[in-house]
């Protein structure tokens, strides 16, 4: 594909149709499970082990694919691959609207996973692209991208109700799989949308692979930080539906909720620029997860409705923003050149605290105390993660 340095036409519009990536890679291909494990586990016998699994299955593609991402790029190049992702992760979320067995609903996830981490990789650093021949704008435009996640989680949690009501009207025998098929569906279209514009950013130009440094010493307290925080917030986004659900909450306010926590997600990026922009070390990163702590215990501490959506509505104009303060973390304190060994540290340490708060949340959630219990787990672990971060110290090298 070509490698032009003009800049295209329309700029803003770019930046919404590439934000489609994100919406595709997480919004749709994992986070609309959340709204799905009440089903699903009702009809296949289930428990919240075995549920919550499910994502850590989705978590460790998504961990498999990262690793996979950096030569696929060298190979196809990063449209290419973007592409390939989006149409790959639609497919496997057609596919689960295909079968029933769980052994092969799992190996499902774990191919959506791998597909969703080639795409939202790609797309980022189309973003990044994008933002460099915008420089006024950039944080704007990079921030477009992530936030694109919330379009992906609102348009699931108007999509998911709707199909199921269907499925139950047609009598199918398995009515949770009438929403994955449309949600497949909605991925190749956004997919379609985006291709175009997405290729007329270009590529940046190919550089030699120079060794890049990462000290991961240095950066020990916030690494673990992000560790915990990826242990923490997949906990409440896997398993709060189920207990909004259990505590009797109807589903049009179910269906409010998480379109609210969507569009929060589009506007955090705006929220918390500047708290980036200023901190050096990891006071970003600790203040955020410290927050999501808070609100993440609320709903399963009272199911009194307004509080229930206060904490929908912070916590989707937080989360998303933990993983722009790592990215910001790395900007302040390493040259560019290392840049790339930064994020990918990271981004590995995230997958695995990812792949494991699922699995420790829902084991929670099957004994005594239940659902409560599992989200109350959900915000020690982000406390744990803001005490962590906040040790970070910025380098004395820092820019």
């Amino acid at each position: 594909m070509p490698t032009h340095d003009h800049s295209p036409a329309h700029p803003l519009a770019t930046a919404l149709a590439l934000s489609l990536g994100a919406a595709v890679a997480l919004g749709l291909s994992r986070f609309s499970y959340g709204l799905l494990l009440p089903p699903m586990r009702a009809d296949l016998g289930w428990s919240y082990l075995l549920a919550g699994a499910m994502n850590t299955f989705n978590a460790l593609g998504y961990f498999l694919g990262a690793l996979a991402t950096p030569a696929l790029m060298r190979r196809l190049g990063v449209w290419r691959l973007l592409v390939a992702g989006s149409v790959l992760a639609s497919i496997f979320m057609l596919l689960s609207g295909l079968v029933s067995d769980t052994t092969v609903l799992f190996l499902q996830r774990v191919c959506a996973g791998v597909a969703s981490a080639f795409m939202f990789i790609a797309g980022g650093v189309l973003a990044a692209r994008l933002g460099s021949m915008h420089s006024r704008h950039a944080g704007f435009y990079i921030g477009l991208y992530y936030g694109g996640t919330g379009f992906g989680i609102a348009l699931s949690a108007l999509l998911v109700p709707a199909a199921l009501a269907a499925a139950h009207e047609h009598g199918a025998a398995h009515a949770w799989q009438w929403p994955w098929l449309a949600l497949g569906i909605a991925c190749l279209l956004a997919t379609a949308i985006m291709a175009l514009p997405a290729r007329a950013i270009g590529e940046a130009p190919r550089t030699l692979d120079a060794k890049q440094r990462f000290a991961w010493r240095d950066f020990a307290p916030s690494l673990a930080g992000y560790f915990m925080f990826g242990v923490g917030y997949i906990g409440y986004m896997t398993f709060v539906i189920a207990l909004l659900k259990q505590q009797g909450m109807t589903p049009a306010l179910i269906t409010v909720f998480y379109t609210v926590l969507g569009l929060a997600v589009v506007a955090s990026s705006r929220i918390w620029a500047r708290m980036l922009d200023r901190y050096q070390g990891g006071e970003s990163l600790a203040i955020l997860n410290g927050v999501l702590g808070t609100v993440t215990i609320l709903p399963a501490l009272t199911s009194f409705v307004p509080v229930v959506f206060l904490s929908g509505l912070v916590f989707g104009a937080v989360f998303l923003s933990v993983v722009a303060s790592t990215t910001a973390l790395v900007r302040h304190n390493l040259p560019q050149a290392s840049w790339t060994a930064g994020i990918s540290a990271y981004t590995t340490v995230f997958a695995l605290g990812q792949i494991v708060g699922p699995i420790v949340v829902g084991w929670i959630a099957d004994g005594p105390a239940g659902l409560e219990r599992g989200l109350i787990a959900s915000a020690i672990a982000l406390f744990i993660g803001a005490a962590l971060a906040a040790r970070q110290k910025a380098l004395a090298t820092a820019a």
